[in-house]
């Protein structure tokens, strides 16, 4: 019995070691293929911070974590009122300077001139009768008949009613002259201050609202409706659908075979069998020292250059930060021949 187990313990040894090397050298021998380039890397996605442009106390939260949202949707709105209110203040400003240079352009109204010629004439005939009066008692009062003091009455009161003649004939010829042109430049100013003070304030409206800028899953809800938030106060995280990338490192024997827009498999652990398109989009010009995520014990101290692969048909089944293998078909000499 004992001759028979010795005799069975040999062949058992000799097809575990068989197995250990088919395992190890052979598997891979028979699998390897110089035409093919396989990396190692991590997925990528973008994260975006959504904020309001604006301080304000947030009115409506329309997402919860894990939601879909969709390019163009409206994800918060600050309580608007605020806004509203300054963008009717800017509104009714612009109005009034776009009266005020109206007027200034169309100058003075046939009956504002009419008017003043009457207050001309008026004056006119007040001055000659101070005058009359002045020069008679001017006459008289050698002869005692008109005191001093009244002469000097009637001598202020001709020079007071030419005085208000002079005012009404300048008042006149204002007005027939018509408005200067560096007060209509002046008004035109104002109305095109009155008209940034418009847009700003409906700039201001505008961002009481958050818009999705593409579509993408709700990671974080950070803030509810009440809360007072700042400009640039994160109010939502949001992952994007696309794009999405495979950071991926590659040795500098290997840098030469590889280039942008070269196509590319990437396989994950989830759905090996049915591996997602790609290309690579960016080669970094600079080495580095293989990252501590993907580096194996031998290549720690090894300089590497990173590359992006750009998955092509993104979908809910990568992940950020996911490990994947990436392969990278090459050409051939003959390839190369025929591309050339």
């Amino acid at each position: 019995m004992k001759n028979i187990k010795k005799k069975l313990a040999v062949p058992v040894v000799l097809l575990i070691i068989a197995g250990i090397v088919w395992f190890f050298f052979l598997k891979d021998s028979g699998k390897s293929d110089k035409n093919e380039l396989t990396l190692y890397g991590n997925v990528d996605i973008r994260q975006v911070n959504l904020s309001f442009r604006v301080p304000g106390r947030v009115g409506k939260m329309y997402f919860d974590e894990g939601n879909p949202v969709k390019p163009g949707e409206v994800v918060a709105e600050l309580d608007a009122k605020p806004y509203i209110d300054e963008f009717n203040i800017s509104e009714a400003g612009l109005a009034s300077a776009e009266a005020i240079l109206l007027k200034l352009k169309n100058g003075s109204r046939r009956q504002e001139i009419e008017s003043a010629i009457a207050q001309v004439n008026e004056r006119e005939a007040v001055y000659r009768k101070a005058a009359l009066l002045y020069e008679r008692q001017k006459d008289v009062v050698n002869r005692g008949a008109v005191s001093l003091q009244a002469l000097d009455d009637s001598e202020s009161f001709k020079n007071e009613s030419y005085a208000r003649l002079e005012t009404a004939r300048e008042n006149l010829d204002l007005l027939e002259e018509g408005t200067r042109y560096e007060e209509i430049m002046e008004a035109e100013a104002r109305v095109e201050l009155a008209k940034a003070r418009l847009e700003s304030a409906q700039t201001d409206l505008n961002d009481t609202k958050i818009i999705a800028p593409n579509a993408g899953t709700v990671l974080s809800r950070i803030q509810e409706p009440g809360a007072i938030v700042n400009a640039g106060s994160a109010v939502y995280t949001l992952s994007l659908k696309s794009p999405v990338w495979v950071r991926a490192y590659v040795e500098e024997p290997d840098l030469g075979r590889v280039y942008p827009d070269m196509k590319a498999k990437v396989f994950t652990d989830s759905r090996p069998d049915k591996p997602y398109e790609g290309h690579i989009g960016f080669i970094s010009p600079v080495a580095e020292f293989t990252p501590k995520s993907v580096e194996t014990t031998e290549l720690r101290t090894d300089l590497v250059y990173r590359l992006r692969v750009v998955v092509d048909n993104p979908d809910e089944g990568l992940r950020q930060g996911m490990p994947v293998t990436v392969k990278i078909r090459l050409k051939n000499k003959a390839d190369s021949k025929n591309a050339k």
